[in-house]
């Protein structure tokens, strides 16, 4: 993983332990650059969600803690800062799970968010510009919307925060593919309207690796490989235990907790 003057997000040896027992992830490094889409691609439990809530400050909440390595984003260190100030610094988290408020509308739950752009109504019409479905059911209740339709709200209120960083958990969890691949394209679109930077979870390695600038593999709370999307589409055990294709194209049904890496996967 190169280093140079564009890196906005740049965590180094990382270890987060659960409960002050359990070592969630250990030795996690890679850098973010500015304008990039990061992915972070792994099985459910390989700590990508945790990497994310030690960077957002969100760990306290889970009786996690940082007891090793460091989180830097522009030049200012991050390790155990409040959510509430790492916001404010430029970085906002949209969650795996509890994204809205169901029993808000979906004009109320923008209303709600906690902004600190002074452009707040322009940002508000921006994001329904980028999710047309949103402004045709702002006064509908949160708790009606489509997975889908709530996915794009949630994204919504983390760009009220108006963000130099966004942080996305996990955005095709029980989606149509056709939802998905809208999504994503509107957040490749938004990125680069908006010069914004992501570093965005998935365990759909091909839809992250569809759209991402650059990607890291994480399993057992390390990561294993990292690379360009280019590279990694082209690595036989990515292709294989992520994306279900041998070697010939066709695909593979190999269970994988039986699935054993060759020794290329580390070289």
């Amino acid at each position: 993983m190169e280093n140079d003057d564009r890196t906005v997000l740049k965590v180094s040896k990382l270890e987060v332990v659960y409960h002050h027992v359990s070592t969630a992830i250990q030795g996690v490094s890679f850098n973010v650059s500015d304008g990039e889409l990061f992915a972070l691609i792994g099985a459910n439990g390989a700590g990508k969600t945790t990497t994310l809530r030690a960077i957002s400050g969100f760990l306290r909440a889970d009786n996690a803690d940082i007891t090793d390595g460091e989180i830097i984003f522009l030049g200012q260190k991050l390790n155990r800062l409040a959510p509430h100030k790492i916001t404010s610094m430029g970085i906002a988290l949209v969650p795996e799970r509890n994204k809205v408020f169901e029993t808000l509308t979906t004009d109320e739950n923008l209303a709600v968010s906690v902004s600190q752009s002074r452009e707040r109504k322009q940002i508000e019409r921006t994001i329904y510009e980028y999710f047309p479905r949103l402004k045709t059911h702002k006064n509908h209740l949160a708790g009606f919307l489509s997975g889908g339709e709530r996915q794009m709200l949630a994204i919504g209120q983390a760009l009220l925060c108006a963000p130099r960083l966004l942080l996305l958990d996990e955005v095709s969890m029980g989606l149509a593919p056709l939802i998905v691949s809208d999504l994503l394209k509107t957040l490749v679109q938004m990125k680069d309207d908006l010069d914004l930077t992501i570093l965005l979870v998935e365990q759909n390695a091909a839809a992250a690796l569809d759209i991402a600038n650059y990607a890291a593999v994480m399993e057992n709370g390390r990561i294993v490989f990292d690379g360009t999307s280019q590279k990694l589409l082209a690595h036989d055990d990515v292709r294989e235990f992520y994306l279900g294709l041998r070697k010939t194209g066709e695909q593979s049904y190999t269970d994988i907790k039986q699935y054993k890496r060759s020794r290329r996967w580390w070289g």
